[in-house]
């Protein structure tokens, strides 16, 4: 079997790739008889001439190869017609915007794998950026602080080399007293945890968070159900929330008034509560002042969220009372950073990380006639058509969406 990895194509660029050289250098060694070729690239984070060094073809045509391996989608026009493709669509949740990608996905009999889809069987996803999305965010936060109060000034992190200096400066900062909430349990969550922890910041129980005062930073994990509660008053768990959102309430309030700065870590499903709505935003008991909304659903379930931001731009203010936009250094305003592609600031960490995930759980499913059962459920499209598990999407393909 050949597979290849793509060039990004698109705008604006993205330099991370599925596999490092060092990864596909292992790929060989595991896999001895697959085929593996890189098509040539002056954006990716890791050079041609560093995949060559590795022992991996450098190619100008990947069309011969059967498996064809990128990150973010595929312009419709540079699609081959008949292979096996593994990108971020952005197509599962109906995105309209990527609406006739799909359709072109199906005309020209692709098979289709989201990384989104790839999945174990009871639903948890195998890879992801997530944890580096979590990393950059967290920095990208206390970024926002110490700029928002001149307290310190860490650098973009688009200068920095890798996630070990990014560790070093935040181990640097002196922080002022501040009461941090991080909400989720996956892989985003892991990252901005991660950071958390190596920055000594003390983590504390969510009744001692609601209940206490502290003389130093500390900080609240918390998960789906303490911050939303059934409306009957019943105790279910998570599965339950996730089963049948509509049966909750949010109780994030409770968090918002003693919270300073909000790390958003969780995923939102549809038909869950808001954690907080513009009206409650306008609460004289509201008083969180930054928001890193890594999980960046606009005008969603955090309404201090109007929209995505960009890493060269990855601030702006929400003026509660007006819900409108201002300055991020206006005094009223909540900060928001909501990048919606931060592990695009890591890209060579974040590569690295994928790729590994990528070898682990993936790569091996072509060669033990997928036992797991990994690509199969990741399928999206098969003959020009939805697989079972995709039907749901077949009004959006429609335009019925």
């Amino acid at each position: 079997m050949k597979f290849g990895i793509i060039k990004e194509r698109k705008t604006p660029p993205d330099s991370r790739v599925v596999f490092s050289p060092e990864k596909l250098k292992e790929f060989k060694k595991k896999f001895s008889e697959a085929t593996i070729k890189v098509e040539s690239s002056e954006i990716r984070v890791f050079s041609d001439a560093a995949y060559e060094d590795a022992g991996i073809e450098v190619v100008e045509n990947v069309s011969d190869c059967d498996v064809l391996l990128g990150v973010k989608e595929v312009p419709i026009t540079a699609l081959i017609s008949n292979k096996k493709y593994f990108f971020f669509s952005h197509t599962i949740k109906k995105q309209s915007y990527n609406r006739k990608l799909l359709q072109a996905i199906l005309q020209k009999n692709i098979e289709l794998y989201d990384h989104e889809t790839i999945i174990k069987e009871n639903g948890i996803r195998l890879i992801g950026f997530g944890h580096y999305a979590g990393i950059t965010g967290t920095y990208n936060g206390f970024r926002a602080i110490g700029l928002k109060k001149k307290a310190f000034n860490l650098p973009k992190l688009e200068t920095l080399d890798s996630q070990n200096e990014l560790i070093g400066l935040l181990q640097q900062l002196h922080l002022p007293n501040l009461k941090i909430l991080l909400t989720g349990n996956g892989k985003v969550a892991s990252g901005a945890k991660e950071m958390l922890d190596i920055m000594n910041i003390k983590q504390v129980t969510v009744d001692a968070y609601l209940n206490n005062l502290f003389e130093e930073p500390v900080y609240c994990l918390a998960d789906v159900l303490d911050y939303n509660k059934r409306i009957d008053g019943q105790v279910f768990d998570n599965f339950d929330f996730y089963k049948h959102p509509e049966n909750y309430t949010s109780n994030f309030m409770r968090f918002a008034a003693v919270t300073n700065f909000f790390i958003a870590g969780h995923f939102y499903g549809n038909g869950a509560p808001y954690l907080y709505t513009k009206e409650e935003a306008k609460s004289d008991k509201f008083k969180i002042q930054f928001v890193a909304d890594i999980s960046c659903d606009i005008a969603g379930p955090i309404a201090s969220t109007i929209r995505a931001s960009t890493i060269s731009s990855p601030f702006y203010g929400y003026h509660a009372a007006t819900e409108k936009e201002v300055d991020y250094k206006d005094k009223d305003a909540i900060v928001v950073m909501a990048v919606d592609n931060l592990p695009c600031e890591l890209p060579k960490d974040a590569s690295e990380g994928f790729g590994k995930l990528f070898l682990e759980n993936v790569i091996p499913a072509f060669f033990n006639n997928d036992k797991d059962g990994v690509l199969q459920r990741a399928k999206m499209t098969a003959d020009g058509k939805l697989t079972k598990r995709f039907l749901y999407l077949q009004d959006y393909i429609d335009g019925n969406t």
